[in-house]
């Protein structure tokens, strides 16, 4: 297994660790299987999506903002709930086939780390499973 510590500057934000997960799963030595890639946080997520135009993640980000506004009728008293119920909603994991030792993803996809009560020093974890 290998760790990435992500670094997020915003509030929200997500970032393309697509390379770093390529990266480790070259130093883990992988020819063909699958890649977990885990987030071990309760206020962030991990999804797959397009790294081709940068407004698509922030149109999530906008969308996902208007469907679990920041400040709401939350119970949580740590002032957070937005962020624990928009990390559940991406999740916090996602599985990548590996072909030749590299990821097997779209044409146009890529692995976003998603930050939602940053900025913080995150972890992403990354697990081989060799076929």
């Amino acid at each position: 297994m290998k760790s990435l510590n992500v670094r997020t500057q915003k509030h929200t934000q997500f970032l393309d660790i697509t390379r770093e997960i390529q990266s480790s799963l070259s130093d883990l030595g992988i020819q063909s299987g699958v890649a977990v890639i885990f987030v071990p946080h309760t206020t962030a997520g991990v999804t797959i999506n397009e790294n081709a135009d940068p407004d698509v993640v922030e149109d999530i980000a906008d969308a996902l903002e208007k469907a679990v506004p920041w400040q709401a009728a939350y119970r949580h008293s740590e002032g957070n709930a937005a962020a624990h119920v928009k990390a559940s909603m991406m999740g916090s994991s996602v599985h990548i086939p590996v072909e030749d030792g590299r990821l097997n993803l779209g044409t146009w996809q890529g692995v976003y780390f998603c930050e939602f009560d940053g900025p913080r020093s995150r972890n992403v974890w990354i697990q081989a499973i060799e076929r």
